[in-house]
């Protein structure tokens, strides 16, 4: 199986809006490649007072993807470092966002393509 995530606004699961900024979204959405369930995490990290990394949580829920709109080099590092692959290009709804990695047309992150204004 394989869990991809998408950083998200809020609960509505497959037709919640795609939150641009990946460490400060208010929740991920989880979704199940082969169930075809989703479930919803809030963000518990540091960036919204909690603990811990937006990758270290999402390693701990087993998630093998992230379909991002836009992440900084360091979350894509951490990311690849955890062996969770990181593709960029989310837009509109979750729905939309798997249906466009599914049809192969996101573009895997890469040092090139982080967003540049998001290095800390």
């Amino acid at each position: 199986e394989m869990i991809i995530c998408v950083p998200t606004e809020g609960s509505k699961g497959l037709s919640e809006a795609v939150c641009q900024h990946f460490g400060k979204a208010a929740t991920f959405t989880l979704y199940d490649s082969e169930s075809g369930q989703t479930r919803v995490v809030e963000n518990r990290s540091e960036h919204m007072g909690g603990v811990g990394t937006p990758p270290e949580h999402l390693h701990k829920e087993n998630v093998s993807a992230v379909l991002a709109g836009g992440l900084g080099p360091k979350a894509v590092d951490m990311l690849h470092g955890f062996g969770i692959d990181v593709y960029v290009g989310a837009a509109g709804t979750v729905e939309e966002t798997i249906e466009r990695w599914r049809s192969g047309s996101m573009e895997r992150a890469s040092k090139d393509n982080a967003c540049r204004d998001h290095a800390h």
